[in-house]
Order: C-alpha cells, then structure tokens, then sequence
C-alpha cells in the first residue's frame, strides 16, 4: 500500500496522529529530499527509517522500482519536503504510476501552505485558482496579464529573493485597479509568521519599504 502523508509547514505540531503512526509503522518512504525529511523524522523523535528520493528529475525505472516494493507487500509512504504531497512537487507521477497499477493507495490529510493562506486571507473563497510558483520567464508576462480579468480569488507562493520583483510586477500591470485586495503571507505556522493586508495601489510605496525578505510566501490576490 501506498500511503500520501502530509507533514508539517513549518510548526511540528501540526503533524496528525494518524500521520505519526504511518510514518513510524511504514517499511519505507518515498521524499523529494532525504536530508530534509530525515531531520524531520529527528525532530519529531521518530525511528530512523529508509528514505527513498523521488523529484523532478526521476526516471521511470525508478517509479517500476517503487511499484514493484509495493506489488511485494511492501507499505511506503510518500511525503513533501513540507505540507501536501503533490501540491507543487512531483509526487503526483507516482501516485499516477500507483493508481495506473491497481495498487492500494490512502490519503492522511494535514497541513498546506496555500490552504493555510486562504483561510487567514479575508478574502471570499468560495472560488479560487491556485497558481503554484509563477513561471520565471516564458509564460510569466501572461500569467500576471491573466491576473487583470480573473474574477476569482488567486493564490500562488513565491521565493524570497523573487517576492520584491513579483510584487513589483503585481502593481505595474494592475495598476489600473488600485483597490484591489492582496494578503501577503510569511512563514506560516513558524516563530516569525506574518500576514500583511494591503492593496495592489499600495504595494510600492507602502509595503515594500518595509517587507521583511527572509522565509517562504505565499501571495494571495483578491478577485476583481
């Protein structure tokens, strides 16, 4: 059986129960980085277990090894480096591969980075669109353009050392559209987590002079 676990964002305790024992009961488990995931099991004071590497740049023979672990019996689980697996990380392969293979699968439900950020938004989320980390360049302009019409609530993350120009980026092209809603999010759940409030007509001379550029954001934009 393959088992999808969420971990922590950021506050280990966050974890769930059924998380703990998944993790402590499992033969093994598929992560994108060992290291990461191997101080987590650390720091919740967890046995150590094998650690099975899986990102962007696995091959398929990798995936067949993973099914064939699990065609034997075998109980792994698969986890992101943080929050949600498949949720902007490349887990969703193997859990295609896995459902493709008719083997046994089960979710164990916990934290999310950008779930966590619509929640303390404000902002109504009946509907949203989530869009991930926006792309670097091809595709970037467009994106941001899209943002102009879309009546929906838009939540996505970004890095620290790209939040001054992606912010920067959100007042040039929705200038026009002064008032519009936007909540930055700074390191959820952690010691120094923030949440700023503002509009796009205030993001140059307002926000920006003061943005503290340490941890991870997740930017979430009111509809129009």
């Amino acid at each position: 059986m393959l088992s999808i676990v969420s971990t922590p964002i950021g506050n280990l305790g966050d974890i769930t129960d059924r998380a703990k024992i998944t993790l402590t009961q499992c033969d093994a488990i598929v992560c994108e980085d060992t290291r990461v995931t191997g101080k987590l099991l650390s720091l919740l004071g967890f046995p150590k277990k094998e650690l099975l590497s899986f990102h962007s740049f696995t091959g398929r023979k990798k995936v067949d090894e993973f099914i064939k672990r699990l065609t034997k019996g075998q109980h792994l689980v698969l986890v992101s480096d943080a929050g949600t697996p498949g949720i902007s990380d490349p887990g969703y392969a193997l859990v295609s591969a896995v459902r493709d293979a008719g083997i046994t699968m089960e979710v164990i439900p916990g934290p999310s980075a950008f779930l966590a950020a619509l929640s303390v938004s404000g902002l109504p989320i009946n509907e949203f669109v989530y869009l991930g980390f926006l792309p670097l360049k091809r595709g970037r302009q467009k994106a941001l353009e899209n943002m102009r019409r879309e009546m929906r609530t838009i939540v996505f993350y970004e890095s620290p050392h790209r939040i001054r120009r992606t912010l920067q980026e959100l007042a040039d092209v929705l200038a026009d559209q002064p008032m519009r809603m936007l909540v930055i999010c700074r390191e959820l759940t952690k010691m120094h987590e923030e949440v700023i409030g503002t509009t796009i007509g205030s993001i140059t001379n307002d926000v920006l002079p003061k943005l503290m550029i340490k941890g991870e954001f997740c930017v979430v934009l009111g509809p129009i």
